[in-house]
């Protein structure tokens, strides 16, 4: 039970950390917006993107949107969506959707190696030393970590897929806890291609209502405003989950010290 509640207290932690750091860049990025009148980076990347789009460079930016470069796979699934719709287009809707979850799982599966080859005797290094200790840390809260993610590391991979913030990180947890390769590999793939139909499904949904190309980016920006906050309000449930799950699990070790007290009484 102090495993479990360690490991969910680490994880509400750390979930509200990532939405504190992500809405403070969010505000960082609009403040700059506002003084700057020069193209945001999305936008250069989708205008590079329009100029060079194939399924090569689908899989080679969504390669890097699972890495821990935070690319926004809004800008690269749903026009290249949109795109495949028009009658000249030498792209297919479908294979858009294939060529995504295969750069997306590429990615990943790079993290998931970096993680496992370098990042775990450096974890486990960090946890043997004094200020690892001072973090109340050691080998065996890893070692438990890891095991917990064994155990169910499937279901945190598939829904970290859907999560802003948080699908280019979840591969790292899974490469240190050595999680099943295959099994990380099939949720990977589960998670990145439900996304990525997602995503499609916007690009068709701007073919239907956007004529001009033009036009598509500032659609493409305030549509995909709506998947962030749809997004967002996924990642706040999981963090109030977590939450009720420590609590339940330190009342229900309340009531089991209470419980014991009173039999030896």
């Amino acid at each position: 039970m102090n495993r479990n509640k360690t490991l969910y207290t680490a994880l509400l932690v750390l979930a509200m950390i990532t939405l504190a750091m992500t809405a403070m860049a969010q505000g960082a990025a609009a403040d700059a917006a506002a003084a700057v009148a020069e193209p945001s980076w999305a936008e250069n990347l989708y205008n590079w993107f329009k100029e060079h789009m194939n399924y090569w460079t689908i899989i080679l930016l969504m390669a890097i949107e699972s890495s821990i470069v935070p690319l926004p796979s809004e800008v690269v699934v749903p026009p290249a969506a949109y795109f495949s719709l028009q009658a000249n287009s030498n792209l297919d809707f479908w294979l858009v959707i294939v060529t995504a979850t295969v750069g997306a799982y590429l990615g990943s599966a790079i993290n998931y190696g970096l993680s496992m080859l370098i990042g775990r005797p450096i974890f486990y290094k960090f946890a043997d030393s004094r200020v690892g200790h001072a973090f109340m840390l050691n080998r065996e809260k890893l070692e438990h970590a890891e095991q917990y993610f064994q155990r169910k590391g499937s279901i945190s991979i598939f829904f970290g897929r859907l999560l802003p913030a948080v699908r280019h990180l979840i591969s790292i947890p899974a490469g240190l806890s050595k999680m099943n390769f295959g099994t990380f590999s099939l949720f990977t793939a589960l998670g990145a291609g439900i996304w990525n139909v997602v995503l499609a499904g916007l690009g068709y949904l701007l073919y239907r209502v956007v004529p001009d190309d033009s036009q598509l980016f500032a659609q493409l920006e305030h549509y995909s405003h709506y998947l962030k906050i749809a997004g967002f309000a996924l990642l706040g449930a999981a963090v109030v989950y977590i939450g009720y799950r420590v609590y339940k699990n330190k009342q229900k070790k309340k009531a089991l010290t209470e419980s014991n007290k009173t039999e030896k009484q």
